[in-house]
C-alpha cells in the first residue's frame, strides 16, 4: 500500500476522525447492484484486472455550539443514503451514472469527469443546511473513489474538489441558498480550471521544444500529445521516438496520431530505449499521479527510461495536471497498490510461470528534471510546497 504522508497524519490529528486512503486508475462502469450487495462488497468493481486498464477541505468557518447537533441531525436524515448506481429508476440522481455520462467524452480525463459529477451532486441536493450538503458530498466522493481503488488521479481529484468547494463558510451568508450558490459556483469554477489544465500545460512547455530536437515519449499521455500537437501547430520542426508501450500498445496509438499531424515519428520496441537514447534531446512523459516527494507514478517502464536518461544526461520532463497531485509518499516500488493488467506474450506460458502484471511503477524525483503543470513549471522539490497550498 501507499504510505500516508505527514499532512494526512496532521489532518487526522486536527479533525480527530479516522481518515481512509483509497487510490485508484479508467474502467467500464460496474454492474448495478442492490444496496445489500453494495454493503457486502465495498468495492463495486471486483475484477482483478485494474479498471484503468480495461478502458484507459480545510474549513475556515467558526465551530459553533450547535455544530454537533446539526451534524447528528444531518446523519439521521440520510442514514443509509448511497450514491451508487441502482436499478431503481425512481432514484432522482446517481453520482456514478453522472460520472459515467461525463466519461463518455473521449478527451475528458477521469478525474475531471468525477469533478463534474460532484458538481452535479450539489445541483441535485435537497439538503437544507451546509452540514447536510457536506455530508452528501463526502458520501458521493467516497463512492467515486471506491469505483476504482487503484486510480490515483480519481482519488486526488475528489479530495482536491472537497477541499476547494468547502472553503466557503455558511457564516459568510445570510441564508443557506446563498451559501449553496457560492459552493456550486466554486465547484463549477474548479471544473472549468481542470478542463483547461491540459491546454495551459501545452502552452507552458513550448519554450522547451526547439527546432531540430528529438523527443522520446512513453505510452499515450493525452497531455503529452497536446504538447506535441501544439508544437506542430506552431510550425516547430522536431522528431518523436515512441516506445511501443506493451502490452496495450498505447505507444503505437500515439505514433499513429502524430503521423496524422505530419510529425516525423519513429516507433521503438520498449527494450530499445537505451540503444536509441543517444539520438534523444529530451524525454516527455505523463503521470498517473504526482506524489509529495516530487516523484511520479506512471505507466510501467517510466522508471527505467528515467534511469537511462539520467545516466546519459538527458532531461526528463513530466506533464501532469494539478488534480493529479496526491498526498502519498511511496518509498519504493512495493509501496504501490497493484494495478493489474492482462498480458499476452503471443506464445504459450505454463501455469507454473509467474507473470508480473503490474501496470505502473514509481519514478523517484532525482531522475526528473521539471514538471509542467497548470500551476506553472515546477522542479520536483517544489511539489510538496504546492501540495500544502492546494490542501490548506
Amino acid at each position: 500500500m501507499l504510505r500516508s504522508s505527514a499532512s494526512f497524519i496532521l489532518d487526522k490529528h486536527l479533525n480527530n476522525k479516522p481518515i481512509s486512503i483509497t487510490h485508484s486508475i479508467d474502467s467500464p462502469p460496474p454492474p448495478s447492484t442492490s444496496m445489500a450487495d453494495e454493503n457486502s462488497n465495498p468495492n463495486p468493481n471486483p475484477n482483478p484486472i485494474s479498471a484503468y486498464y480495461q478502458t484507459r477541505a480545510a474549513h475556515h468557518g467558526i465551530v459553533t455550539s450547535g455544530w454537533l447537533e446539526q451534524a447528528q441531525a444531518a446523519v439521521r436524515r440520510y442514514p443509509d443514503h448511497d450514491y451508487s448506481s441502482s436499478p431503481d429508476s425512481r432514484r432522482p440522481f446517481s453520482v456514478i451514472e453522472e460520472f459515467n455520462n461525463w466519461r463518455q467524452q473521449p478527451d475528458l480525463a477521469e478525474a475531471v469527469a468525477a469533478i463534474r459529477a460532484l458538481a452535479a451532486v450539489i445541483r441535485a441536493s435537497e439538503a437544507t443546511t451546509m452540514m447536510e450538503l457536506e455530508i452528501e458530498l463526502k458520501k458521493a466522493s467516497d463512492t467515486l473513489k471506491a469505483w476504482d481503488t487503484t486510480s490515483i488521479s480519481l482519488t486526488a481529484g475528489c479530495d482536491l474538489f472537497m477541499r476547494y468547494v468547502t472553503r466557503t463558510s455558511a457564516l459568510e451568508f445570510e441564508d443557506f441558498n446563498s451559501a449553496k450558490s457560492r459552493v456550486l459556483e466554486r465547484a463549477e469554477k474548479f471544473g472549468e480550471i481542470s478542463c483547461k489544465a491540459r491546454r495551459m500545460i501545452a502552452m507552458l512547455s513550448q519554450d522547451f521544444i526547439f527546432d531540430g530536437c528529438t523527443i522520446l515519449v512513453h505510452g499515450f499521455s493525452r497531455v503529452v500529445f497536446e504538447i506535441l500537437k501544439t508544437a506542430a501547430q506552431n510550425k516547430k520542426l522536431f522528431r518523436v521516438l515512441c516506445t511501443e508501450g506493451r502490452p496495450d500498445k498505447t505507444g503505437v496509438m500515439l505514433a499513429n496520431e502524430l503521423a496524422k499531424l505530419d510529425v516525423p515519428v519513429k516507433l521503438l520496441i520498449d527494450s530499445a530505449v537505451a540503444y536509441s537514447m543517444d539520438e534523444v534531446d529530451m524525454v516527455f512523459v505523463g503521470a498517473d499521479g504526482v506524489v509529495e516527494s516530487g516523484g511520479i507514478i506512471n505507466m510501467m517502464g517510466t522508471y527505467q527510461i528515467a534511469l537511462v536518461a539520467h545516466g546519459m544526461n538527458k532531461p526528463v520532463y513530466v506533464a501532469a495536471e494539478s488534480y493529479k497531485f496526491a498526498r502519498l509518499y511511496p518509498l519504493d516500488q512495493k509501496d504501490l497498490e497493484p494495478a493489474l493488467r492482462p498480458i499476452d506474450f503471443d506464445v504459450p506460458v505454463l501455469p507454473k510461470v509467474d507473470v508480473e502484471r503490474s501496470a505502473r511503477d514509481y519514478t523517484p524525483p532525482q531522475y526528473l528534471t521539471l514538471l509542467f503543470t497548470d500551476l506553472g513549471v515546477l522542479t520536483p522539490s517544489v511539489v510538496s510546497d504546492e501540495l500544502i497550498q492546494l490542501y490548506l
